[in-house]
Formats: C-alpha cells, sequence, structure tokens
C-alpha cells in the first residue's frame, strides 16, 4: 500500500478578494485528486514565530497523486490566483 501525500502551506493572505478566487478555482483540481482537508484555516497559534494567516494541510491518497495535481493544468489555473493574492511557504511530502 502506497503512503498518503499531503500539500502543507502556511500562507499570508494579502488580497483576501482574490484569495477567494483562489478557492473557487482549486476546488476543480481538488475534486479531480480526491483532496481532503484535515487542516484548513481555523484557529491557530505560533509560539515560535511568525507562520501567515491561513494554515492548510491536504491529503491525497499517495504522494505521486498530491504531485500530479500540483502539475495539474486545473491547479496550475487556480494557483496564479494565490501568488497574487498571497506569500507563503507551501511542501509537498510523502506521509509516515
Amino acid at each position: 500500500m502506497s503512503k498518503k501525500g499531503y500539500w502543507m502551506a502556511m500562507i499570508d493572505v494579502r488580497d483576501a478578494d482574490v484569495y477567494k478566487q483562489y478557492i473557487e478555482a482549486n476546488a476543480v483540481a481538488f475534486a479531480k485528486y480526491g483532496a481532503k482537508f484535515p487542516v484548513r484555516a481555523g484557529r491557530y497559534e505560533n509560539p515560535e514565530g511568525p507562520t501567515g494567516n491561513r494554515h492548510v494541510l491536504v491529503e491525497f491518497e499517495s504522494f505521486d497523486k498530491a504531485v500530479e495535481c500540483y502539475h495539474s493544468p486545473e491547479y496550475q489555473h487556480a494557483s496564479k490566483f494565490r501568488l497574487a493574492a498571497s506569500t507563503g511557504h507551501f511542501v509537498i511530502v510523502e506521509g509516515a
């Protein structure tokens, strides 16, 4: 059985209106690749320094599926809104 794949992001949203467009647009890719959201915004505490104002953990059935989703035309279209509206740290990792 393959290990799950995850997107982990700590984002600082500068333009909430444009970021909403990202959320609307990314739904197409996330539905296509079976994404689940153990964490999508919500309350947070950053006891060791700034981490952004939005935190997201997206789960995929495998690492390969997570990478496929990121490189898909659907997500690449959506990511233009994220990059225009925010800065942050983003990584795709394989689960334990």
